[in-house]
């Protein structure tokens, strides 16, 4: 019984050490990207990432709750257009609005969570001729609270399988 109780005593102090040195040493900021190569030209795949209704066709989230709200807003394609989301706990609530677009290159937009916790955060959608193939870049840039600093491998890990579901998505849909 002494043993168990070293090995869970060590096995505590491990996690202790390890979340006061990640509160100390780890950014508050964060930065995800990834990118993906897509058999088509920037303007079909435009047609998939030029608004936000055509953003939510692919956007992973968007399936983690069948009988998510969602409500557009704006003018689609524009700046200012945007849409607010209630769903169930895994999806929480929030909104999301397009604030930069450059046709067939960038959409810009900003993130407002406001369920489970109030937050924001800025993401981009580049894309860039490769030939006859698109480049799409995707990236997301938020701040986290020092107490979950803990958490950003885990957030880091979530954030990327999340951002390769969706753009593998998006080549499907922009490669028919």
């Amino acid at each position: 019984m002494k043993k168990l109780l070293k090995i869970i005593s060590a096995i505590v102090a491990v996690i202790i050490v390890y979340c006061l040195m990640a509160i100390i040493f780890f950014d508050s900021r964060c930065h995800n990207e990834q990118s993906i190569t897509i058999n088509s030209s920037k303007e079909k795949v435009w047609q998939h990432t030029n608004s936000m209704k055509a953003f939510n066709t692919w956007n992973p989230w968007m399936k983690m709750d069948p009988n998510l709200q969602v409500t557009y807003r704006g003018n689609s394609g524009e700046v200012g257009d945007g849409y607010h989301y209630k769903g169930n706990d895994k999806v929480g609530e929030g909104e999301q609005e397009i604030t930069s677009i450059i046709p067939n290159e960038k959409v810009g937009t900003k993130m407002h969570f406001i369920q489970p916790m109030d937050d924001t955060a800025t993401s981009d959608l580049l894309l860039a001729s490769e030939g006859s193939k698109t480049k799409v870049t995707w990236n997301i840039d938020y701040e986290i609270n020092t107490l979950f600093k803990p958490m950003k491998p885990l957030m880091t890990w979530q954030m990327n399988k999340s951002f390769s579901e969706g753009l593998g998505k998006l080549k499907e849909l922009a490669e028919k």
